[in-house]
């Protein structure tokens, strides 16, 4: 999986884009800066954009070349981000230590998501969010019909409104949702999909 990802990042073009995620934008630029997580942060378009706003911003990702990238792009910005080599399970997760914690795309594997939410419910501030997209398992079909859409084949893998629900139990849901969007992400990231939305306070 790691070389997978290696692979992808190393081309010129970036993955999915430069720009933030729609579904972030408008809570970040609401928020108050602070201290704000991404984990699996490919190729740094949310880390940087976080960053212009005046966020102190830590991110992680497994794959070099991803990293790579993502400073590269912070350079261009004229920004500062904080960006490590790590998986789930090596980052260390400061306790009550975030403002906000954006989870965009982000796909653990099944086992591994108890371990992952509870680190990152953790490491949330009280009064702190978590801004959450993923692709819901409804995405499968919307795949088959268009593979430009993106997402993973394995439904498992997919997410549904009530695991995002349990997972995140501890927090206040402010939005939780399931529903069709366009998404406009790079070249990996065409056409309708299915996702499931999540803003969570702690």
């Amino acid at each position: 999986m790691k070389e997978f990802w290696n692979d992808r990042y190393s081309r010129e073009v970036y993955s999915y884009g430069q720009i933030p995620n729609e579904f972030l934008k408008e809570p970040l630029q609401k928020l108050k800066p602070g201290k704000i997580l991404f984990p699996a942060e490919g190729e740094g378009r949310n880390a940087v954009f976080a960053a212009s706003l005046g966020w102190h911003t830590d991110a992680f990702d497994f794959a070099e070349t991803g990293r790579e990238k993502a400073m590269q792009l912070a350079d261009r910005h004229n920004v500062s981000i904080h960006y490590t080599i790590d998986k789930f399970t090596t980052y260390h997760y400061p306790v009550d230590y975030y403002v906000a914690i954006g989870l965009v795309f982000v796909h653990p594997a099944p086992d591994m998501r108890t371990f992952f939410f509870e680190k990152l419910y953790a490491a949330l501030k009280p009064g702190g969010v978590i801004i959450f997209e993923g692709f819901s398992k409804n995405n499968i079909e919307l795949k088959r019909q268009n593979p430009s859409v993106g997402g993973p084949d394995n439904i498992a893998m997919l997410y549904d409104v009530g695991e995002i629900k349990n997972f995140f139990s501890g927090l206040q849901p402010l939005i939780l949702e399931e529903k069709k969007t366009e998404l406009n992400e790079g070249k990996f990231h065409q056409g309708l999909a299915s996702v499931i939305r999540f803003i969570g306070k702690k």
